[in-house]
């Protein structure tokens, strides 16, 4: 009996010590805390680093996965005219997103590499290559590979620019261009913003005139049959497409499936969209578009 008080005597003497040392902490009554203008108190900490926190914005802020398979079916292998004399070399042309062409760097660069497109000259966007910062475009066929000595022959007679006497077939591109190949880089000083083709060609509007221009997929498309033609403009795959009557017609799949169906035949399925959502399979065997099926 007496050790059972001797127990419940400490457990009081504890018990009154932690309430001691709760009501210690316990803020005096009508005393608050203030924050300095333009600070909050976090509710949970931040996960990101620095450099990714400053890259998650919000949804279309930057350079979307659409946006650059748009930007390469409606820029890539398009036609324009040249409005300035372009320099050839493995560097290219740097030019700054959203300012006016800097007129002195550019009669330095043509001065100093030669001009592989002269004022007035057909264009072809042959390459368009993404990175951190900067958008690259090889014009027909780039000016990154290597050319003969007398594929850069110029004269300084007449203009501010050098101009090239002769301007011979680059075997990497399309015909239909005239000039050598070259390069443009076009810097945006910061993560690439999501843009559509058309705000790119009015990035590129210094330099080049897409306006007048017929665009080269408009001509390929107007080479194809009647029925096919009305299929790509209504963005709908119909049977007996190949696969770039596809992707003209409704962009790159998300999806590939290849297999074999009873009689041997190898078959390739592509898929648009997600079930139970909207879902399309056309299916090619061999080149062509054997079937074409929308779920639901």
């Amino acid at each position: 009996m007496i050790r059972l008080a001797f127990i419940l005597a400490s457990a009081l003497l504890l018990l009154d010590a932690d309430v001691a040392q709760v009501l210690r902490f316990r803020s005096q009554p009508g005393q608050s805390v203030e924050f300095p203008p333009g600070q909050s108190l976090p509710v949970l900490p931040d996960l990101l680093p620095a450099g990714d926190a400053q890259k998650a914005g919000k949804k279309g802020e930057y350079l979307q996965p659409q946006s650059r398979l748009e930007i390469i079916r409606y820029v890539s292998g398009e036609f324009a005219k040249a409005l300035k004399p372009l320099p050839s070399g493995k560097k290219g042309f740097r030019m700054k997103a959203g300012e006016p062409v800097d007129e002195k760097l550019l009669h330095q660069a043509v001065a100093n590499n030669s001009p592989a497109v002269n004022t007035g000259d057909t264009v072809q966007v042959t390459k368009v290559e993404f990175r951190d910062r900067e958008i690259v475009l090889d014009l027909n066929g780039g000016g990154r590979g290597k050319t003969r000595w007398r594929d850069r022959v110029r004269v300084q007679v007449g203009s501010p620019y050098p101009t090239t006497t002769v301007a011979p077939t680059n075997p990497s591109a399309a015909p239909g261009y005239q000039g050598l190949g070259a390069t443009l880089v076009l810097d945006f000083g910061r993560p690439l913003p999501d843009l559509t083709p058309d705000q790119l060609k009015q990035h590129l509007a210094g330099l080049l005139d897409f306006s007048k221009q017929r665009s080269a997929s408009v001509q390929w498309v107007e080479t194809l049959a009647p029925d096919m033609q009305k299929a790509i403009q209504e963005k709908r795959a119909v049977v007996g497409m190949d696969r770039e009557m596809v992707l003209a017609a409704i962009g790159k799949p998300e999806r590939k499936v290849r297999e074999r169906d009873a009689d041997g035949v190898e078959t390739e399925d592509w898929i648009y969209g997600q079930p139970p959502g909207k879902t399309i399979f056309v299916r090619f065997a061999g080149d062509k578009v054997v079937s074409v099926k929308q779920y639901p």
